[in-house]
């Protein structure tokens, strides 16, 4: 229950000025690292809900490569704006609500009331998140929530597949497409992230 900072900052927690330097692999390995077992249990809790919905949308590599995208620019925002070091995997879960908002965003036309009530549901639980977040006395990094939040949306707008109904055949069928510019989109992003972290300039 007691983190070691030493331990953390071996095994890759997000460090500015150590990433200044040029260590940037500590922008992903922070995502896979937990402070301590409470902070461990309460995003494993939250994969647990969050992942196996999203997976089932998305596939199996789409939704890795939302995870991974959402979590990098959480660290990324947290290394723009936070002088702080960091570790969790709570960017990129942020990221997973972002890219389950995209999709029911996305498909409100075609499932109706079902996405309209998925996607107010979404709205809330990022409210009441950041809420609690900005409530916690700076011991939780907002940033990099808002940070995962947005590269979810981003990452969803071009991985989530697309539903149409096709009213061609006797009777009208729905079918799944997914976006020809997703995975194109999603290297875009990174090279974006990529880019960025090269022209900040983060509190040390």
């Amino acid at each position: 229950m007691n983190p070691n900072s030493e331990i953390l900052q071996f095994l890759g927690w997000k460090q500015n000025d150590l990433i200044l330097r040029g260590e940037h692999w500590r922008l992903l390995s922070a995502i896979f690292l937990h402070a301590n077992l409470l902070h461990l249990f309460f995003n494993g809790y939250a994969l647990i809900i969050l992942g196996p919905e999203t997976e089932r949308i998305y596939g199996m590599l789409p939704f890795m490569g939302l995870y991974l995208l959402a979590g990098l620019a959480g660290s990324v925002a947290s290394y723009a704006f936070s002088p702080n070091p960091s570790v969790g995997a709570s960017g990129a879960i942020f990221g997973l609500i972002g890219g389950l908002a995209i999709f029911y965003y996305l498909t409100r036309d075609t499932f109706g009331e079902f996405s309209q009530k998925q996607l107010q549901s979404m709205v809330a639980l990022v409210f009441c998140n950041l809420l609690f977040g900005f409530s916690a006395g700076g011991v939780i990094d907002n940033f990099a929530h808002i940070g995962g939040l947005v590269g979810g949306l981003l990452a969803g707008a071009a991985l989530a597949p697309r539903y149409v109904v096709n009213r061609n055949l006797a009777q009208p069928v729905l079918e799944r497409t997914e976006n020809a510019l997703g995975w194109p989109g999603a290297a875009g992003i990174l090279i974006f992230l990529l880019a960025l972290v090269q022209v900040i300039h983060p509190p040390i």
